[in-house]
């Protein structure tokens, strides 16, 4: 068994497309059971379905399998809560919003990407 580690790269906020299989780091603070607040750094890891708007006001929606049951969130790419975007794939799309990949078990094709 091969186990190869790919290099995981940063993205910066401009490169962010549809159809990508991101990692992103979010700050979240919580309190736990004596009342103290203490933050703590989350992953979520899952394919982009769309993103929305320019500048400050982007936003961008992804979606991720868990137990069986379909996750979404929506992070806007400006939010200090953001520590770190990392993207795992690119899969080839022809579409800037991938909405129908919600209700099908469907599978797109991974991007050929060029080493720099």
């Amino acid at each position: 068994m091969n186990n190869a580690v790919k290099a995981l790269e940063i993205l910066k906020p401009e490169q962010i497309a549809a159809g990508q299989i991101l990692r992103v780091h979010e700050k979240i603070q919580d309190v736990n059971a004596k009342g103290e607040a203490r933050e703590r750094i989350q992953v979520f890891e899952g394919m982009i379905l769309g993103v929305r708007g320019k500048g400050a006001s982007k936003s961008f929606t992804i979606r991720k399998e868990t137990d069986g049951f379909g996750v979404e969130k929506i992070f806007p790419v400006s939010s200090p809560n953001l520590t770190k975007i990392e993207l795992v794939k690119a899969m080839k799309t022809r579409r800037a919003r991938l909405s129908f990949i919600k209700g099908f078990g469907r599978r797109l094709r991974e991007a050929v990407t060029k080493k720099k």
